[in-house]
């Protein structure tokens, strides 16, 4: 095989996934494995394992190779920071990498990967200003200017989930309280149902309690939709974006697109709420797909 290949890997807290894109963006090959996140070799193990299935599949054609990864690489050190995989925080994640792999590479924040491929194969196509959101485990972000990732002076660009929204809620991994995180992700919409109902139950068991109208669930859903949209039409007033994709576990949550949108709309500081806010068109292979596009 003569035409260069996309490569992409897709490192998540629970699984690690790799994608092989050829030349028309038509997918090659695909496999996912579980991430050992116990301690660092381990992840950076997982992913050299990977990528030798994944040379040899395309036969070591020529390739260019992208990583998404929670957090990002601080411009000022070359170490990993900001990840919720914390064994990779204040480690040189791209040199080692490179050294590993023997192949030059992009790392990219899987917000960013994700939003990436929503702009330019998902349900953002052809917006110039596309906001992503990863709602799941964590609470991530991203912006893509004209087809590119915008990430910033200091690669934190999109990172809604640590705004604080709430200076007296519950601390944060990040060192603040009340970051977005902590009440509208996975484990923040979790957390919080023990903390007002007792029960300690899983999203897909509070969102059926909320569907069948029990109190305790009704007013713990009515928070959760009050606070995405504080923290939406933030963002919204900063970036005004051209359209707001929303991905990971929750956007699966059919009220985000009616109740969540209506909260929103309360508090965006306009007349009028005109920013599309739409689920995702390409699955939890968004971020993978984004990463062998953003791959050098």
């Amino acid at each position: 095989m003569s035409e260069t290949l996309r490569f992409g890997i897709d490192l998540g807290g629970t699984k690690t996934e790799g994608i092989i894109l050829d030349a028309t963006g038509r997918e090659y090959f695909r496999k996912r494995i579980a991430t050992n996140s116990s301690h660092y070799d381990a992840v950076l193990s997982g992913i050299v394992d990977l990528y030798g299935d994944m040379r040899r599949a395309a036969g070591d054609a020529p390739h260019t190779l992208g990583i998404g990864t929670p957090g990002a690489v601080s411009k000022r050190t070359g170490l990993l920071k900001n990840s919720n995989t914390v064994c990779l925080n204040s480690r040189p994640v791209p040199r080692d990498l490179r050294e590993r792999l023997g192949h030059e590479l992009v790392i990219e924040n899987d917000a960013n990967c994700f939003a990436m491929a929503e702009a330019l194969q998902g349900a953002a196509k052809g917006r110039r200003v596309v906001f992503g959101v990863i709602m799941g485990t964590g609470c991530g972000g991203g912006i893509v200017l004209d087809g590119k990732v915008h990430s910033g002076l200091q690669s934190i660009a999109g990172e809604w989930g640590h705004m604080s929204i709430d200076p007296n809620g519950p601390p944060c991994y990040c060192g603040q309280r009340g970051c977005v995180e902590t009440f509208i992700s996975g484990t923040g919409l979790e957390r919080r149902c023990a903390e007002l109902t007792g029960d300690t139950r899983g999203v897909p068991e509070i969102v059926a309690a909320y569907r069948s109208g029990e109190p305790g669930a009704v007013a713990l859903m009515d928070e959760f939709f009050a606070r995405f949209g504080r923290a939406l039409a933030n963002v919204i007033a900063i970036m005004d974006p051209d359209i707001v994709v929303l991905g990971g576990g929750l956007s699966n949550i059919d009220e985000l697109y009616t109740r969540g949108v209506g909260e929103t709309a309360r508090r965006v500081f306009s007349d009028s709420l005109e920013t599309p806010i739409v689920r995702h068109r390409l699955g939890d292979s968004a971020g993978v797909i984004g990463a062998a596009l953003v791959g050098r």
